[in-house]
């Protein structure tokens, strides 16, 4: 868990268990929302804001893992995946890019840093485009990913190799 804005880190929380759903693509949450559930439950205070690594709203079904864990704890979540998922998009400039399907914007192509591959940013739940936008660049200081992403992969990362 990171303070905002100075994105200190106040608390972390590593859960370790087997997954019971198979990797199908589109269908992160079923197999990650039960370990995500279990590690914001042992945390000492619920976090305001909740950014995924997965997607929100720019998703086939328009429910990706953002979605999901948001409904799930009513908490206002922020998809910000790696790759497009669904739709098309404009190749973005230093700055924002459309993420959208014929007459539907589902998201949108973030560009964090100058010369590093964009981010795909979309609305999960109790928040809009607009506003996950901008704090998404505004978590995302030094890196592509922004730092809640970013720590919480570094993290895990550094558990399955033993450090």
């Amino acid at each position: 868990m990171l303070e905002y804005p100075g994105l200190v880190l106040t608390d972390q929380v590593l859960v370790e268990r087997p997954t019971t759903f198979p990797y199908v693509p589109g269908l992160l949450s079923f197999r990650e929302v039960p370990a995500l559930l279990e590690a914001l439950g042992q945390l000492p205070a619920a976090p305001d804001l909740i950014l995924c690594d997965g997607h929100g709203y720019a998703h086939p079904r328009r429910f990706g893992l953002a979605c999901h864990l948001g409904l799930w704890l009513d908490t206002p979540t922020i998809g910000v995946a790696k790759s497009r998922l669904t739709g098309s998009h404009d190749e973005p400039g230093p700055g924002e890019g459309r993420c959208r399907r014929p007459r539907e914007r589902l998201g949108a192509v973030l560009r964090t840093r100058e010369r590093v591959k964009p981010v795909f940013v979309s609305a999960g739940h109790r928040i809009s485009l607009r506003t996950a936008l901008a704090l998404t660049l505004a978590c995302a200081t030094r890196y592509r990913l922004p730092e809640p992403t970013r720590l919480a992969d570094k993290l895990s990362k550094a558990h399955r190799s033993g450090r």
